[in-house]
């Protein structure tokens, strides 16, 4: 296990090799599950600011979602996701040329909004559960990600943690990061 500050830190973080495959997985995170893509408290006002410029990326769908239910649902334990259609793929999914793409990042790629994805979306498949006193940071294993670890052994084995630097310095900061780096370099 690894700590910095207050969070526990799996080492898987620094064991598994990991690359997403879009191309062999399809996007299937966007879809498969049980509830939507957790999010933080503060997100939701985000969301909320956002969906003006969002709508026009998502399926008719989802928009239908978003208007009757909100930005935001809550989970089996009563935590904030991202809502479903049909209890199925997140409201802000879209299928474009055979994948399943967010239509928050393709706002956020194209300059529309400041704000690329839910937190956990961009963390995937690292979640993070708050216990109060600290926070478990730790990999999600889950079998439509089996291409993302084949691919990230082809890829040059780079750990996970460094896969995922940009939404880690986003979540925690630089400091942080530089932390967990400097831990898991020297693991024995």
């Amino acid at each position: 296990m690894i700590i910095v500050d207050d969070c526990i830190i799996s080492d898987n973080l620094a064991d598994v090799r990991f690359s997403c495959d879009l191309e062999k997985c399809k996007g299937a995170c966007c879809v498969e599950g049980d509830c939507g893509a957790p999010l933080e408290k503060e997100e939701i006002a985000v969301l909320e600011r956002i969906y003006p410029e969002v709508k026009p990326y998502m399926t008719p769908e989802g928009v239908a979602v978003v208007e009757s239910e909100g930005v935001s649902s809550l989970d089996v334990d009563k935590l904030p996701c991202t809502p479903l259609v049909n209890n199925r793929e997140c409201a802000y999914s879209v299928e474009c040329e055979g994948k399943t793409l967010c239509a928050i990042e393709m706002a956020w790629r194209e300059g529309k909004i400041d704000y690329p994805k839910p937190i956990s979306c961009h963390l995937y498949p690292v979640r993070i559960e708050d216990y109060g006193e600290f926070k478990a940071v730790n990999y999600h294993e889950w079998d439509v990600c089996r291409c993302a670890l084949a691919k990230g052994k082809e890829a040059g084995g780079r750990p996970l943690y460094e896969y995922l630097e940009v939404p880690l310095l986003r979540r925690f900061g630089r400091a942080w990061y530089e932390e967990l780096c400097e831990q898991c370099r020297n693991r024995k």
